[in-house]
């Protein structure tokens, strides 16, 4: 999705539907035995001294990996070899932490008491979400009720779709090479192919140097002045350098302002109205359970005090 898509406050666009009474929880659905999952086949990725480290380890040690980069990581042989090693060694000075009797210390007991209900109350929560977020399909629709009746929402300027080949380096070697490959595309050479072969920019040379479709104020200011220069299919930029190297754009296609198609808002707002009502659910859940607990507020101002920065 676009800047100016992904600006959209989601939020209101969810409290504008269920004020129209589109879309209503009537009491969240709470998870029972039915919903704990079944054991999953595990597989054995690093051992040695009774200690057996498994791909489900190594899932869970990941959870604290930032969710956008943990695919990448996970995808590494190296990096799992190195996280399963990591806990082989965490493991075994676990073992003798416990064989000194070191979980009886009660600040031992107490992290490790945290921990425990941490992972079990998120396995919960997991499991409150698939109980109560909505259907892919139940979703689609409400987008797309949504997108309908505020379509004014999801205007855009005109657009460019385009693909690059960037060269890394603002020296004179670095813009020879990009010569070089436009000398090569005005030769016949197929953009796509090159892209992948030689853009440093790696994510979208994997898709042949395609960018997708994107409007004003999105690109480095030199690069967006050589897209929209261009007019036909096909056409190339002279190479175009920005603060981050070498540039050289071939349009694909050019579009006019107008609505932003709803293939194109589709899956991004079916995620953030899932992402909604799980949130929804949660919190009210929370308030819920937490409406039984008494704090002691002297105890915690003591707690506190005792915790405040010394001079």
């Amino acid at each position: 999705m676009t800047a100016s898509i992904q600006r959209l406050t989601m939020a209101s666009l969810m409290l504008t539907a269920m004020m129209a009474g589109q879309w209503a929880w009537a009491e969240a659905k709470l998870p029972d035995a039915a919903d704990a999952r079944k054991p999953a086949a595990v597989q054995t990725l690093a051992q040695g001294q009774n200690i057996v480290i498994t791909d489900l380890d190594v899932q869970a040690d990941a959870q604290r990996i930032p969710p956008d980069v943990r695919p990448l990581i996970l995808a590494r042989s190296q990096n799992v070899g190195q996280i399963a090693s990591d806990l082989y060694v965490f493991r075994n000075m676990a073992k003798m932490a416990q064989q000194l009797g070191m979980e009886r210390d009660p600040r031992v007991a107490a992290a490790l008491q945290v921990a425990r209900d941490r992972v079990l109350a998120n396995a919960w929560m997991d499991a409150l979400d698939e109980k109560n977020m909505p259907s892919l399909e139940a979703a689609e629709k409400q987008a797309r009720s949504i997108y309908q009746a505020q379509p004014d929402r999801f205007k855009v300027g005109e657009e460019v779709r385009a693909r690059h080949i960037l060269i890394s380096g603002k020296d004179a070697e670095a813009r020879a090479k990009a010569e070089q490959v436009l000398a090569q595309l005005k030769s016949g050479a197929d953009f796509a192919t090159l892209a992948r072969e030689v853009s440093a920019d790696k994510g979208s040379a994997a898709r042949g140097g395609d960018l997708g479709f994107f409007g004003r104020d999105r690109m480095a200011p030199e690069f967006e002045k050589a897209a929209f220069a261009l007019q036909k299919p096909g056409d190339l930029s002279t190479v175009v350098e920005t603060q981050f190297g070498q540039h050289i754009i071939q349009l694909e296609a050019r579009r006019p302002a107008g609505i932003k198609p709803f293939e194109e808002v589709r899956e991004g707002m079916v995620k953030e109205i899932r992402s909604i009502a799980a949130k929804d659910v949660r919190s009210a859940t929370a308030e819920q359970l937490r409406a039984d607990v008494k704090v002691d507020n002297a105890a915690v101002e003591a707690f506190a005090s005792k915790n405040e920065p010394k001079p």
